[in-house]
């Protein structure tokens, strides 16, 4: 039997699938911090943790946009940063499942959820009602074998994960939930990155609206804030340094839009160790 021929996209074309996607009012990308704290001092993080939970009247007002906006999309994404999410997973849960409920209003929508997390508090429990929520992808780090990753992937108060991580993950995957590993994109195909794409923002803890989870301390990131009644008040001046690639048919700018920008000297990466927090 003869293997499909598969012919690759020309980058002119891929620019256009990308550009199409990224200015598209029927698909909505959500990367939302329920909280900026977490249980982890990684030596090589590059968050302050200076923003704590997300206020009653941010998660309303979360759960206000997706009702504004079901009725008009064809496809939603959110992703739960943080922080640590699950420090916050009461709130996790609260949102999702104003989602699920909004999108079984709107046959139309194609829900997803994913979550990037430590794994230090994913147990079996939590992933199991988190699946029906809709919670289905994860992002878990292990920085090798347990005596390396103890050495930088550290709890706050200095002790090592590990262990802990490693036995949620074997309980998942003893479990009955669907398992699999992400399909990798050609590496031939080039991608714009979520913040280059105005139909994806971050909203943060505080209600402010970002582009960027990488840098979240740098002033140029900021770009509005949500209303307890969902609605966002963008500042177009400022998205526009994030977004300004589609217009140039600029790869450079919509694969990373933060490399070029003018922002703060404070580097990104904590270089060397950072001190534990005091019990």
């Amino acid at each position: 039997m003869k293997q499909p021929v598969l012919t690759a996209l020309g980058n002119d074309e891929i620019f256009h699938e990308e550009f199409v996607a990224a200015m598209s009012d029927r698909s909505l990308h959500l990367i939302v911090l329920p909280t900026e704290q977490c249980n982890f001092r990684c030596t090589y993080c590059y968050e302050d943790f200076s923003i704590g939970r997300m206020r009653p009247e941010i998660v309303q007002g979360v759960k206000n946009l997706l009702s504004r906006r079901m009725a008009e999309l064809e496809q939603l994404n959110i992703s739960w940063f943080g922080g640590e999410p699950l420090l916050a997973r009461t709130i996790v849960e609260d949102i999702s499942s104003c989602a699920v409920e909004a999108v079984a209003e709107a046959p139309q929508v194609q829900y997803s959820a994913d979550v990037t997390t430590n794994g230090y508090h994913l147990d079996l429990a939590t992933a199991e009602t988190w699946e029906q929520l809709g919670i289905r992808s994860y992002q878990i780090s292990l920085d090798g074998p347990e005596a390396l990753h103890d050495t930088t992937r550290r709890r706050a108060n200095g002790q090592g994960s590990f262990q802990r991580i490693w036995g949620n993950l074997l309980a998942l995957r003893r479990s009955r939930l669907p398992k699999g590993l992400p399909h990798p994109t050609s590496p031939a195909r080039k991608e714009a990155c979520y913040a280059a794409r105005p139909n994806s923002l971050v909203i943060r803890a505080n209600g402010t609206i970002a582009k960027c989870t990488v840098a979240l301390s740098d002033p140029s990131n900021t770009i509005g804030r949500i209303t307890p009644q969902g609605e966002l008040r963008i500042d177009n001046g400022r998205l526009a340094p994030w977004v300004r690639g589609w217009g140039g048919s600029d790869w450079a700018a919509v694969s990373c839009p933060y490399v070029g920008m003018p922002r703060s000297p404070a580097p990104l990466l904590q270089i060397g160790s950072r001190s534990p927090v005091p019990s």
